[in-house]
């Protein structure tokens, strides 16, 4: 019992990987279904929820951290999604909300220019020149969108276990190998795993319901117990504690809330 996530350039072949993969262990699949639950749970347009995640934010939605908001819902539906195990799940940030989790398989699969560029002219249409220009825009977003929200480049081999070149390997070779290293024992779900879920899904629920007021908080759970930091006066330390653990006293599964304010006057 495992949980994988496949994090692929685009036109990478990634999402036929992660369903063959999934087929091949009994796992489910699943990609959009996260953007429709939390389009769902949160009342908000699919689009917006995409484009939180394809398009690095702009100068005004840094201003209104919409995307920090989009985000933070996402994060939710996807940690829910995962508790029940045996899942693959193909798309963007996956690797990103699994970061401090042990036992999840992360994996990067990417494809040379050329071979995706080949792929394009096909699949839209287009001229060679106009596939190698669709291909660098969207690689420079995904890059300037991860290094906003995470500070790293979501190319970067550190955030992945293993990295495969899909032109060599192919479909079948790739899940072949994907197989076998799911199959280990360090990539088996353990009782510290799904304690380490269950605590990052209360601490994102916590923060989806504090992001329209508090967006800059930092939000940490263990064992059921909440510690927010954010960044204010001393002098109204009291009025943003009590407000906060107001907002989060219905959150499931939360013993204890504590609020840490870091002085940011002098």
């Amino acid at each position: 019992m495992g949980i994988i996530t496949i994090s692929r350039g685009s036109f990478s072949m990634g999402q036929f990987i992660a369903e063959k993969l999934a087929e091949v262990m009994g796992y489910e699949c699943v990609s959009r279904e996260i953007l429709l639950k939390a389009s769902k749970d949160f009342d908000v347009p699919e689009v917006y929820l995409r484009s939180a995640l394809q398009n690095a934010p702009s100068i005004f939605d840094r201003f209104k951290h919409g995307n920090k908001k989009y985000i933070a819902f996402i994060r939710e539906a996807f940690l829910e999604k995962i508790q029940k195990d045996n899942v693959v799940y193909h798309g963007f940030a996956g690797h990103f909300f699994t970061k401090d989790i042990p036992n999840v398989l992360k994996i990067r699969v990417v494809a040379d220019i050329d071979f995706r560029i080949k792929r394009v002219m096909v699949n839209e249409n287009v001229s060679e020149d106009e596939a190698r220009k669709m291909i660098l825009n969207i690689d420079e977003e995904r890059r300037k969108w991860s290094m906003y929200l995470y500070g790293i480049d979501t190319r970067s081999p550190d955030l992945y276990d293993i990295v495969l070149n899909i032109e060599c390997l192919k479909v079948d070779g790739t899940v072949k190998r994907l197989t076998g290293m799911a199959n280990l024992p360090c990539f088996q779900t353990t009782k510290d795993t799904r304690e380490k879920i269950k605590n990052n899904l209360i601490a994102a629920r916590a923060y989806s319901v504090l992001v329209n007021t508090y967006p800059e908080a930092n939000v940490k759970c263990k064992d059921g117990k909440i510690l927010v930091s954010i960044e204010s006066s001393f002098a109204v330390e009291k009025v943003i504690s009590k407000k906060i653990k107001s907002l989060l006293k219905d959150i499931e599964g939360v013993k204890e809330i504590r609020i840490f304010v870091i002085p940011f006057d002098s």
